[in-house]
């Protein structure tokens, strides 16, 4: 890679005895050099060479633009500040001049890097890239970029990941970490962060809270019948598992349902396919799942054993991501808990922001296809 300001010049004779062979492929802000094959140099031919051109400055642009060299600083660190019109405007004359920040300078001169982390547990599921759009969007919009690790459902990767970056960002977002609260508080002390769906007191955190949605569902399910569920748990170590379980816990008992629990485990397709033999021994007629890719599992697991949903048995998930369209679920504004989680941190970065702040983001059940009156011979 060449950064943009490189001219290239190359050692070719008359004959073409000598050169590098290569294709120069040009971007907004860079080059991109890709050499096929190096050539011998020839006798009494020089070597190639490359020469660098000046750096285009920031006053160069604020000259351009007809504004103040503040302006062209805040249009690529406080954005927000400006109007729309000032901003575009800036940005184009740095594209046409050939400009851009030099973020490692700004970084030394101001103490601070304009980047943050996003952690995830499984960047696979897809409940995450909802969440991880949205912080890119959300932390584009106030200058900053966003680094993504995915810790493989470890708790001891999130804390590794966490070191690696910490001296390349200026705070992180961690999604449903799994690590002990004592190794979160520790991690918070030397890093900015804000949790998304774990309830650590003392930690700015956005909190789905799917106990309402959860509840919703198991007076639907009662309403039309169903007097014995089941809960298909996920991960042990999951805040919002355990929170989705007392939320059907709680409205069971309140509503005169028998409850019974399924231990999936892990939170995917497969390990819902695999649980179902299980489901059927409790002698349920619906059940409810951790999540939404559980749920699918089940279903297909169901479908292959010739059992019709919902005719012979009802199935909820949570989340209401978009693989299964049909799929009755409990709704997830994951988009708006990873914005406001963005909000959250660069407010804490630049301002006093109360360390045990506490949103919490409300849930609905939606009924779809999965979801009938019970089967009852």
């Amino acid at each position: 890679m060449i950064a943009a300001g490189f001219e290239l010049t190359f050692c070719v004779d008359s004959n073409y005895r000598c050169g590098t062979i290569c294709d120069i492929v040009r971007f907004a802000s860079h080059a991109t050099l890709i050499c096929n094959f190096p050539l011998k140099l020839a006798d009494g031919c020089m070597p190639a060479k490359y020469t660098k051109s000046p750096r285009v400055t920031i006053q160069q642009v604020a000259s351009e633009a007809g504004v103040d060299r503040s302006t062209v600083s805040r249009v690529y660190n406080q954005p927000d500040l400006l109007r729309s019109e000032t901003v575009a405007k800036v940005k184009a004359v740095a594209r046409k001049l050939g400009y851009s920040p030099n973020s490692a300078a700004r970084a030394l001169r101001t103490g601070r890097n304009e980047n943050i982390a996003l952690i995830v547990p499984d960047l696979t599921n897809p409940f995450m890239p909802p969440i991880a759009l949205a912080v890119q969007k959300a932390a584009a919009k106030l200058g900053y970029c966003v680094f993504i690790g995915n810790a493989d459902e470890d708790p001891s990767h999130e804390e590794d990941l966490l070191l690696r970056f910490s001296d390349q960002v200026a705070g992180a977002i961690l999604v449903s970490p799994r690590s002990d609260q004592s190794v979160i508080r520790e991690l918070a002390r030397n890093t900015p962060l804000v949790l998304i769906n774990r309830d650590v007191a003392g930690v700015p955190r956005v909190l789905i809270d799917a106990g309402q949605g959860m509840a919703e569902a198991v007076l639907h399910l009662s309403s039309i019948g169903h007097r014995k569920i089941a809960y298909v748990s996920g991960p042990s170590q999951s805040w919002a598992n355990e929170q989705r379980r007392s939320a059907v816990e709680r409205a069971a008992k309140e509503h005169n349902v028998k409850l019974e629990i399924a231990h999936a485990g892990m939170a995917s397709f497969s390990a819902g396919v695999e649980i179902v033999e299980d489901l059927l021994a409790l002698g349920a007629s619906a059940c409810i799942a951790f999540d939404d890719i559980l749920a699918q599992g089940i279903c297909y697991g169901l479908t292959k054993r010739d059992i019709e949903i919902p005719r012979d048995y009802s199935v909820i998930g949570c989340d209401d991501i978009t693989g299964l369209p049909m799929l009755s679920t409990v709704s997830s504004p994951s988009a708006t808990a990873g914005r406001k989680a963005v909000e959250m941190l660069i407010y804490s970065l630049k301002s006093n922001l109360e360390p045990n702040t506490r949103m919490v983001l409300e849930t609905d059940f939606v009924l779809r296809d999965t979801v009938g009156e019970p089967n009852i011979v």
